[in-house]
């Protein structure tokens, strides 16, 4: 079996065949290319945020996470030896993580990574193309070759990092949104409503990088750049990133109006991410800017926030029920030029990927893993394209009659969000069982597992 693409998508689906005995060759760019985003050599680099997001049951991204756990996923147990304070989410220190997925590869017996540029459809069968969002010109323009039209592209920002000795925590608090996670998880700017009036309006005049004359921006709506949104209305980014919801002020007692929240890079807190500003400014903008929230008027940017470029085929279109192109047999998709959105997904593509071809049967579509596959299935209605997405409820099959309570009066009840999320959690892992033990997920969670993994609990979200 060959893979290109040593990305989470990738290595995942390495393992998972690795670990049920198929050989596999697996082809990484790096060191002799890098995309972009892209600034160290290792496998499994995390390129935009450190954070795998929401951790509880009742998130439909926690349950995905537990699902591949038990399902014995490499990136899942790396991520358990890389974790750092995030409170209600799972984040880790990406260069622990990456060092670990690098060095649990390259010691598996039966997969050899070999460092090649790969510029078109490679003739090897089965071939998986796990390249990422990130695909490289040369082969994109062949699989849209391929498959009869162009490849579809829109674009995805990554935030800033900043140096933790040029904040001023004297300005900031420490705290998660309503207390979940432990003080140490987020580190948070307040601001007043004169203040955020001014940081949104210098954010509008700030002078951005404009996408060049054959690039038509479309922007992935749950990452959108902060420009973006602030150009939507005043008020908007008080209700997106900078909402201050479940974070008192100690000083105050009260919600800021407005809050920048910092959340740390690794695990000595020598480093920040902007939560949720990604953007487009140009780099004397941002460093002026940035420099208007309190606590950042020193601030020291480690990365500048950047727009990169997402790749993705029309998967329910164009690929078979074993994610292989219709139009060039043997050939799978997997991670996000498939269609899937965000790290986790990713990888969870290579993971059921990986179980399919070495045999085994599909997760059951009332799971995360199923449901995440059945977007890639599912063509959307009407004149609508498809468009990648995170995992959430809304993929997953309906709760049927289970989604209705009798109350004590006897009156029927529709269960609330969190209710419903965790119904659909609680049926995930039971329905999970059979397929666990159907494919041998078992027996390869028993060799991953690390000890120091701490179970993930539907109480520890938000």
């Amino acid at each position: 079996m060959t893979i290109v693409g040593g990305g989470l998508a990738g290595c995942e689906c390495a393992w998972q065949l690795a670990e049920r005995g198929v050989d596999v060759v697996l082809i990484e760019q790096k060191p002799l290319a890098r995309t972009p985003a892209q600034t160290g050599d290792g496998l499994a680099e995390l390129v935009c945020s450190n954070s795998f997001r929401g951790a509880a049951l009742a998130n439909a991204v926690g349950l995905l996470k537990e699902e591949m756990r038990r399902a014995g996923s490499l990136v899942m147990a790396s991520g358990a030896l890389a974790q750092v304070p995030a409170g209600g989410a799972f984040a880790v220190d990406r260069e622990v993580f990456s060092r670990e997925m690098t060095k649990r590869v390259h010691a598996h017996p039966r997969i050899r990574v070999e460092h090649a540029i790969v510029d078109r459809i490679p003739d090897a069968r089965p071939l998986v193309l796990a390249t990422g969002p990130l695909t490289g010109e040369s082969l994109a323009a062949d699989l849209a070759r391929v498959i009869g039209g162009e490849h579809l592209a829109y674009y995805d920002a990554i935030a800033p990092i900043v140096s933790a000795d040029s904040i001023d925590e004297s300005k900031t608090f420490r705290a998660s949104r309503y207390d979940k996670g432990g003080d140490d998880a987020y580190l948070n700017c307040p601001l007043t409503k004169d203040e955020y009036e001014r940081f949104v309006q210098a954010v509008i005049d700030a002078e951005k990088v404009a996408p060049r004359a054959f690039e038509e921006p479309k922007y992935f709506e749950g990452c959108l750049p902060l420009e973006v949104m602030a150009e939507r209305g005043m008020r908007t980014l008080a209700f997106g990133p900078m909402k201050p919801v479940g974070l008192t002020d100690p000083r105050t007692g009260r919600w800021p109006y407005a809050v920048v929240q910092l959340r740390a890079e690794d695990v000595d807190f020598s480093a920040y991410n902007l939560v949720g500003f990604q953007t487009r400014m140009k780099h004397a903008d941002q460093k002026r800017v940035f420099s208007m929230i309190p606590g950042l008027e020193n601030v020291e940017i480690l990365r500048y926030g950047s727009v990169h470029r997402n790749t993705f085929v029309d998967s329910p279109r164009v690929l078979d029920d074993s994610l292989a192109l219709r139009a060039l047999p043997g050939v799978h998709l997997a991670g996000q030029i498939s269609g899937v959105e965000g790290y986790v997904e990713s990888a969870a593509c290579g993971l059921v990927l990986g179980v399919l071809l070495a045999g085994g049967a599909l997760p059951p579509e009332t799971t995360a893993l199923g449901s995440l596959y059945r977007h890639l299935r599912r063509a959307p209605e009407g004149k609508q394209s498809f468009q990648p997405s995170n995992v959430v409820f809304s993929m997953f099959p309906s709760l049927g009659d289970a989604a209705v309570i009798t109350t004590p009066t006897g009156k029927f009840k529709k269960l609330g969000k969190r209710e419903r999320g965790e119904a659909l959690a609680t049926r995930a892992l039971a329905d999970l069982e059979g397929w666990l033990d159907a494919v041998g997920a078992r027996d390869v969670h028993a060799r991953i597992a690390p000890r120091e993994h701490v179970v993930i609990e539907a109480s520890a979200g938000e």
